[in-house]
């Protein structure tokens, strides 16, 4: 038998893209809970999700949603990954509130922890992707607008984890529109 390395791109990707989710589960969470919810996009839903995310750079000015629109499309998949919202009871006070009673009139201020959590997953998910030796960048534009397209419309804070195997980084020395 004889696997070419092109041929078999795609089931390589979705290979990794598994191993780096599951490293996104399994990262600790507060107090045990897990509120990340994660999925892999590809095809027609990363075009879509472009799509999106130059019509919000068109809208709000930010130029590097209409770069990171052009980026995603050279990736051969996109991890979502996002945080659903809820106080984790510790009345910390880091999410600027003295108690999570006083927060909780507040739901459109996520709770900090849930935050943390999400920063901790996607440390444990790009360093698996590290790990394989895939090319991957963050994107917080990219999350952004895959919430506004009901992409993990459940979480309040998304961002963007594109894939790419390729010879070259597409995510390094990227040109930005102007």
């Amino acid at each position: 038998m004889i696997i070419d390395e092109r041929t078999s791109r795609s089931e390589t990707v979705a290979a990794i893209a598994r191993s780096i989710m599951t490293a996104g589960r399994t990262a600790p969470k507060s107090k045990g809970v897990d509120l990340i919810e994660i999925v892999t996009i590809t095809g027609e839903t990363v075009a879509r999700l472009a799509e999106a995310t130059r019509r919000a750079g068109e809208e709000n000015g930010m130029q590097f949603f209409l770069r990171d629109a052009d980026n995603i499309l050279q990736a051969q998949a996109v991890i979502l990954v996002g945080s659903r919202s809820s106080s984790m009871a510790l009345d910390c006070g880091y999410c600027g509130f003295m108690s999570c009673a006083a927060k909780n009139g507040h739901p459109a201020v996520p709770c900090a922890l849930n935050s943390v959590d999400l920063g901790i997953a996607i440390g444990s998910m790009t360093a698996r992707a590290a790990d394989l030796r895939v090319d991957c960048r963050v994107m917080y534009s990219v999350g952004a607008a895959a919430r506004r397209i009901g992409l993990l419309e459940e979480c309040r804070t998304v961002f963007a984890i594109p894939l790419s195997i390729s010879s070259k980084n597409p995510f390094f020395d990227r040109q930005t529109h102007r």
